[in-house]
C-alpha cells in the first residue's frame, strides 16, 4: 500500500550510502513518532494502573457491603412467619451471595489485568523501543566517528608514500563500512519497530478489554438466572404488602375502638420492668395490700417478689434480709377499673399458684410499662361494636336461605366480574339489603329480585353476614388451632391439620362453610377473567372468617395466618368435605412460637449452574377496599399468583419458583427435623457436560416474552372446569410445549439447604413433566402415577432417605412424593427419594 499522506515516510537502504540531509530528516520523522509513542505507552501503564487500583477498591466496597447484607437479620411481629416472611428476611442474603459472585468475577479481571495488559506494554516499550534507543547511541556514535576520520583521511597529503595512502584507503574503507553498518542496522530496527507496534501494543489492549467484557458477559448471565428469583421475590412481596394492607386496616380499627375505650391507652412494646408494687395478700378478716419490691425478665418470663415491709425478726444491723420469690409468668391482664376498689390494679396468673395475683401499679402510666413489659392483655369486655349499628346474624334458618341466594345469584351473572368479592358496594345500598332480609320486619319467606340488587351489592352483603355473626364461623374454640395449622412447615400437614379441624367444627358452621367455599372454588376457577385467584379470596375472606376473641395487636399480626387458612380450605374443598379426615398419622407438634432457628430458605440462587424458568404473568389486582383496578406492569408485579404465599405447589401445575430442597425426613419420622442450618447438598448440575444443559429459549427466559403472550385465550373445557383456580390452569396451553421441550430446566441446582423447603409454593413441581402429568398434580391429592425414568445428571444423597445415583442411572416406580420437588423411585432395589429437576421421563 502506498504510503498514506499523513503516514511516516519509508526509509531506503540505498539512503544509508547517501546519507543526504533528506534521509537524515525522514529518520528524525521517525525518532520523534517513536519518542511520542513510547511516552504515550508510558502514560497509559500509569492510567491502567490507576484503573486496577480503582477496580480494587469497588471490589473492596462491593464485598463490604455484600458482608452488612449477609450479617442482617429481619425480624418479623409475631412468634411464627409466612413462607413469603421467610423468602423477604433470606432475600438479603441472596443478594449478598449475588455480589460476592460477582466480586469473584471481578477479582480474576483485576488478576488478570497485570499479565494481559501491563506486562506486555512494559516488556514492548523496553525490550522493543528500548532496543532502537540503544541502535541510535550506536548509530550517532558511529556517525562522529566516521566523519572525523573522513575529514582526517581527506587532509592526507598527496604527497605521501603510495603504501601509506594505500592503508589509508584500506581503514577508511573500513570505517566507513563500520558506519553503513550502524546505519542499516538502525534503519532496519527503527522501521521494524514502527510496524511491530501496530499488533505487539495493540494486542495486550484487546486482551484486557476481553476480559472486562467477559467480566460484563458474567453480569449478563448472571441477571437472567437472577430473573425467575427476582420475579418469585416480587410476589413475595406483593404478598406481604397485601397481608400488611389488610392486617393495617384490622388494627388501625382497633385502636379507634381502644381509643374510644381508654384514652390513654399506648401501643404494647418490650420492657424489663422492676420497681415497687402493692400485692393483695388474702387474710381471714379481708385482704392487706403489701409493698413488695419487684422484677420482671422478659425472656425467662421470671417475676420476682421482695418483701420490703420491715418486720423486726427480718431486721439485722438495720439491713432487711428477705429472699426473693421467684415465679415463672403465665398471663397478665388489666384489671377492669369496675370490677376492684382499687385504682392502677392488674392481675397475673404464674406456674407455681393457683389462681391469679392482683398486683397494683403506682400510677396509670407505671401500670401500662408493667403490663408492657409482661405482653399484658386487655381485659375482653363489649366495646363498641364492630358493625357500627348493624344488626348481629346467626347460623340460622335465615342465614342459610339468605346465603343460598346470594350465591345463587353470583353463579348466575356475576362470577366473571372483575375483582368479585374485592370491590365493595355500596354501603347505604348494602345497609338496605341486611335490613330487608334481616330486620324484624322482614318477611320470612325472604326473596332476593335479581333486578333490585347488583353484584357488588350482593357480594357485600354475604360478606357482611359473616362478618356480623355472633361468633366467627370458624368458632372461637377452634381458632388458635387452625392458627397453629396454617404455621406448619409442611403443606401436607397443614392440609391434614386444618382437614381434622373442618371436621370439629359444629355440623351447622361445616355445612355452611362447606357451602360457602365451594362457591369461592368456582370463583378462583375463573381467576382468568376475574382476577380472584384462591390466593386473593383468602385475603379477603380471611379476616371475616375467622377473628380472634382477643382483640389485641398481637392477634391481629394472625391474619397473615387466618388467610391461609382460608386458603387451604377454598384450594382442597373436594377432599376436605368430601373424604374424612386421616388421622391414622399422628401429625408433629404444631410451631406455636418461633424458638428454633428459621427454616431452611425456600427460594434460592444456588452455587451451581442455573437456568431461567417459566414464570407466570403478573396479576391486575385492586387495592383492598378500592373501586379501582390497577393494571400490573410485568416487571412490578402487584398481585400474587396463586396460593404463593402459602401452600399451593403440589397443585400448581407450573412451578412458581426454585430448585428443589432436601426433606429433611419423611412423615413418619418428623423428630429428625434438623433445627441448625444445614450443609449444602453435594448434588449439583455438571458445569458444562456436552449436550446436558437445558437449552435457554426464548420459552424459558421469561424476561424475553412479551407479557401480551401469556394472555390465556385458547382453553380446553376440562381446563376451565378444572378444580384448581384457573390463573395455573390457564397457563398450561401457552406454555404446553416448552414444558414438554424443557422437561428438566432448573432454575438452580441442587446446592441447596438439606431441610424440607420453608415455602412449598416455592418448589417446583413441574419441571421434568409433560402436561399430563402437571394437570395430575392439580388433582385434590398427588395421584400416584407410576413410571420409569433416567437421570440426567449424578448425584449423592446427604441423608438415609435420598438415593445416590451416577449420570443415566435408570428408575423404576417413580411418582410423586410428599415432598415438594422430590419424586420417589427406586434404583438398583431401594427406594427413596429424587430431585425432580435431575431425571427425565424414559
Amino acid at each position: 500500500k502506498g504510503k498514506n499522506a499523513m503516514g511516516l515516510p519509508t526509509l531506503e537502504f540505498s539512503d544509508s550510502f547517501l546519507d543526504s540531509p533528506d534521509f537524515r530528516e525522514r529518520l528524525q520523522c521517525h525518532e520523534i513518532e517513536l519518542e511520542r509513542t513510547n511516552r504515550f505507552i508510558k502514560d497509559l501503564i500509569k492510567d491502567g494502573n490507576m484503573l486496577i487500583s480503582a477496580l480494587k477498591s469497588l471490589s473492596l466496597a462491593v464485598q463490604r457491603f455484600s458482608q452488612s447484607l449477609q450479617e442482617f437479620q429481619f425480624e418479623c411481629i409475631g412468634d411464627a412467619e409466612t413462607d413469603d416472611e421467610v423468602n423477604i428476611a433470606q432475600s438479603l442474603k441472596e443478594f449478598s451471595q449475588l455480589l460476592s459472585t460477582m466480586e469473584e468475577e471481578r477479582k480474576r479481571l483485576i488478576q488478570n489485568a497485570d499479565d494481559v495488559l501491563i506486562s506486555p506494554l512494559e516488556k514492548f516499550r523496553k525490550e522493543q523501543i528500548g532496543a532502537v534507543k540503544e541502535e541510535k547511541k550506536q548509530f550517532d556514535k558511529e556517525t562522529e566517528r566516521y566523519y572525523s576520520v573522513l575529514e582526517k583521511h581527506l587532509s592526507l597529503s598527496s604527497k605521501k608514500k603510495e603504501s601509506q595512502l594505500h592503508e589509508a584507503d584500506s581503514q577508511m574503507s573500513k570505517d566507513r563500512q563500520i558506519f553503513y553498518d550502524a546505519s542499516l542496522q538502525y534503519v532496519f530496527k527503527i522501521q521494524e519497530v514502527q510496524e511491530r507496534k501496530k499488533f505487539e501494543f495493540v494486542e495486550p489492549l484487546l486482551a484486557f478489554l476481553q476480559g472486562l467484557f467477559t467480566f460484563y458477559h458474567e453480569g449478563y448471565e448472571l441477571a437472567s438466572e437472577f430473573e425467575p428469583y427476582k420475579q418469585q421475590l416480587q410476589f413475595n412481596l406483593q404478598n406481604a404488602r397485601n397481608n400488611f394492607e389488610s392486617t393495617r386496616a384490622e388494627v388501625e380499627r382497633l385502636m379507634k375502638r381502644i381509643r374510644s375505650a381508654e384514652e390513654d391507652f399506648k401501643a404494647p412494646s418490650c420492657f424489663t420492668m422492676e420497681g415497687y408494687l402493692y400485692i393483695q395478700e388474702k387474710r381471714p378478716l379481708g385482704s392487706v395490700w403489701t409493698r413488695y419490691y419487684c422484677t420482671y425478665e422478659r425472656s425467662s418470663k421470671m417475676f420476682t417478689m421482695s418483701n420490703t415491709e420491715i418486720r423486726p425478726a427480718s431486721r439485722q444491723n438495720g439491713v432487711v434480709h428477705n429472699t426473693p420469690e421467684m415465679f415463672r409468668l403465665r398471663s397478665c391482664v388489666r384489671r377492669k377499673t369496675d370490677s376492684i376498689d382499687k385504682r392502677f390494679c392488674f392481675d397475673i396468673e404464674v406456674v407455681e399458684r393457683h389462681g391469679v395475683i392482683t398486683l397494683q401499679a403506682l400510677s396509670e402510666a407505671n401500670r401500662r410499662l408493667w403490663m408492657e413489659a409482661m405482653d399484658g392483655k386487655e381485659p375482653i369486655y363489649t366495646l363498641p361494636s364492630l358493625l357500627s349499628k348493624k344488626e348481629e346474624t346467626f347460623l340460622n334458618e335465615a342465614g342459610f336461605k339468605f346465603v343460598k341466594k346470594c350465591i345463587e345469584l353470583v353463579e348466575a351473572r356475576g362470577i366473571t366480574t372483575l375483582g368479585l368479592y374485592r370491590t365493595g358496594g355500596v354501603n347505604s345500598k348494602v345497609q338496605r339489603l341486611m335490613t330487608s332480609v334481616f330486620a324484624s320486619t322482614a318477611a320470612s319467606d325472604m326473596q332476593l329480585e335479581a333486578d333490585a340488587w347488583d353484584t357488588k351489592t350482593i357480594t357485600s352483603g354475604l360478606k357482611d353476614y359473616f362478618r356480623c355473626l355472633a361468633e366467627p364461623l370458624l368458632t372461637y374454640r377452634l381458632h388458635k388451632d387452625f392458627i397453629r395449622a396454617a404455621r406448619y412447615d409442611e403443606l401436607n400437614h397443614r392440609v391434614r391439620a386444618i382437614h381434622a379441624l373442618v371436621h370439629k367444627l359444629p355440623e351447622k358452621n361445616r355445612t355452611m362453610l362447606d357451602l360457602l367455599t365451594n362457591h369461592l372454588l368456582k370463583v378462583s376457577s375463573h381467576s382468568d377473567e376475574n382476577m380472584m385467584t384462591v390466593s386473593n379470596l383468602g385475603m379477603i375472606f380471611g379476616p371475616t372468617l375467622m377473628r380472634s376473641q382477643e382483640e389485641t395487636v398481637a392477634a391481629m399480626m394472625n391474619i397473615k395466618f387466618q388467610n391461609i387458612v382460608v386458603e387451604i380450605i377454598i384450594e382442597n374443598h373436594d377432599k376436605i368435605f368430601g373424604e374424612a379426615p386421616d388421622l391414622s398419622v399422628p401429625l408433629p407438634q404444631a410451631p406455636s412460637s418461633r424458638s428454633t432457628p428459621r427454616r431452611s430458605k425456600a427460594i434460592c440462587l444456588s452455587s451451581g449452574k442455573r437456568r431461567a424458568r417459566l414464570y407466570p404473568p403478573a396479576l391486575c389486582l385492586a387495592d383492598n377496599d378500592s373501586d379501582t383496578f390497577s393494571s400490573s406492569s410485568s416487571t412490578t408485579p402487584m398481585g400474587s399468583q396463586e396460593s404463593l404465599s402459602s401452600h399451593s405447589s403440589e397443585k400448581n401445575g407450573l412451578s412458581q419458583t426454585s430448585p428443589p430442597s432436601s426433606p429433611a425426613a419423611e412423615p413418619s419420622s418428623p423428630s429428625s427435623k434438623q433445627s441448625s442450618p444445614p450443609a449444602a447438598s453435594s448434588c449439583s448440575l455438571p458445569q458444562n457436560g456436552k449436550g446436558q444443559k437445558p437449552p435457554t429459549d426464548s420459552a424459558s427466559s421469561p424476561h424475553l416474552l412479551p407479557s401480551a403472550s401469556w394472555t390465556s385465550t385458547q382453553l380446553t373445557p376440562t381446563q376451565q372446569t378444572s378444580s384448581v383456580s384457573s390463573s395455573t390452569s390457564s397457563l398450561l396451553s401457552a406454555v404446553e410445549k416448552s414444558i414438554k421441550r424443557n422437561s428438566v430446566e432448573s432454575l438452580a441446582s441442587g446446592k441447596e439447604s438439606g431441610s424440607p423447603s420453608r415455602a412449598s409454593t416455592s418448589t417446583s413441581s413441574a419441571q421434568n413433566s409433560s402436561v399430563e402429568r402437571a394437570s395430575s398434580l392439580r388433582e385434590a391429592g398427588p395421584v400416584q402415577r407410576v413410571a420409569d425414568a433416567k437421570a440426567l445428571y449424578s448425584c449423592e444423597a446427604e441423608h438415609s432417605h435420598e438415593l445416590s445415583f451416577p449420570q443415566g442411572a435408570l428408575f423404576s416406580n417413580v411418582c410423586p412424593s410428599v415432598e415438594p420437588g422430590w419424586l420417589q423411585a427406586t434404583y438398583n432395589g431401594r427406594t427413596g427419594l429424587v430431585p425432580e429437576n435431575y431425571i427425565t421421563y424414559m
